[in-house]
């Protein structure tokens, strides 16, 4: 393949930008130098096509928010008749009201709505509002929550936090019921947590989590990113039963547009009338307004949780299928849930940057863009 183009671009970039890439997911450092592109120029349904004419089919979808695909012409059209009357106003727009509408009518715990632009920042709100709420100081995190100060500082990439906000953050493992039992102290404003990554929930965790935390005063907070709008309309909190006192969205919910949303609970959300700050000037931006409507209300319709699901399973399945056929079941494996499944490779299957760049070089050869995962 040719990526003559892909490299001119990135050696441009880099004597001006520090690091290339906005968002370290689509990197270059993601994928093996000389067997992929490190950028595209359009897409289309499930295929996009690189800056050199490469065409491919895009397993990773913009890395998750786009949930009915590239250029969907039900999605783009309503952005195209917003763009008519404008993009962002002086005042707040009638589109601010039917979105938080919708969201109201489908997503069970939306007892009141916010909306802003992307998932760190609806993250570190919902932690904001919960400390003032309870009036406690600490929080239990369980997966990737955004690049804010609060949760970065749980991670390797730490530096420029203050030691004073790292010590009132603690991760907690996930499906581990006994060390999150021990790390809930009474000084624990909120739990934040995606509900599910690729693992499902084993004894009842979820149910268990939701039931120590309102036992303790502890605000429980989704982290919906994900799975909303993908294992159900009405997301993990719909699927497995469970009413958060606070959930978290973005992602699906515009097709690729950026927007953010925070629902729960009324008494917890009426704090931002006053108490606690949280505005951004592009919050009620129409154009994201107008593709969440039609994102949506697209997937209602259609039903795309349930085909998501059928998809994924044809895939995982068909996957697993030709690994045992080829006798490579105990190196490699499609798992997860059907609406959201990643392949992995056992240590045992070699050294994990040679396997990776093999792969890699193949599935791209095969026109094919797809993340793997080593265990």
């Amino acid at each position: 393949m040719n990526f003559q183009k892909s490299d001119e671009l990135y050696a441009r970039a880099q004597k001006i930008m520090t690091p290339v890439t906005q968002t370290l997911a689509k990197g270059p450092g993601q994928y093996t130098k000389g067997a992929a592109p490190k950028y595209v120029k359009r897409g289309k349904g499930a295929h996009v096509w690189d800056v050199d004419g490469n065409e491919y089919i895009d397993y990773q979808m913009g890395i998750g928010p786009l949930s009915l695909g590239y250029a969907y012409p039900r999605v783009d059209d309503a952005i195209r008749a917003q763009l008519e009357d404008g993009i962002t106003f002086s005042m707040m727009h009638e589109l601010e009201v039917e979105v938080a509408e919708l969201i109201h009518e489908i997503i069970p715990n939306a007892e009141s709505i916010r909306i802003s632009k992307t998932g760190a920042d609806v993250c570190s709100a919902a932690v904001r509002v919960s400390r003032a709420f309870t009036g406690r100081p600490h929080v239990l995190c369980c997966g990737y929550h955004g690049w804010h100060d609060w949760y970065i500082g749980t991670t390797s990439r730490d530096k420029g936090i203050p030691q004073e906000s790292k010590d009132l953050v603690s991760a907690f493992e996930y499906n581990n019921l006994d060390s999150f039992k021990e790390m809930l102290t009474p000084e624990v404003a909120c739990v934040i947590l995606e509900p599910f990554i690729f693992d499902a929930p084993k004894d009842n965790f979820l149910h268990e989590v939701a039931r120590l935390c309102k036992e303790n005063g502890t605000l429980l907070i989704f982290d919906e990113m994900w799975t909303g709008f993908r294992i159900a309309i009405g997301g993990a909190q719909e699927y497995f039963g469970i009413t958060p006192d606070l959930a978290v969205y973005s992602k699906a919910c515009a097709n690729g547009m950026p927007i953010a949303l925070l629902t729960g609970r009324k008494d917890v959300l009426q704090l931002f009338e006053q108490d606690v700050f949280f505005f951004t000037t592009f919050g009620g931006e129409a154009l994201s307004l107008a593709a969440t409507i039609a994102t949506i209300s697209e997937m209602r319709e259609k039903n795309v949780p349930a085909f998501l699901a059928s998809q994924g399973n044809k895939l995982k399945e068909g996957y697993n299928k030709i690994a045992a056929d080829l006798g490579l079941s105990s190196y490699t494996k499609c798992y997860g849930y059907d609406c959201r499944s990643i392949v992995t490779f056992d240590a045992s299957a070699g050294n994990p940057l040679e396997t990776k760049a093999y792969v890699q070089q193949e599935l791209f050869k095969q026109g094919i863009i797809h993340r793997i995962k080593f265990e």
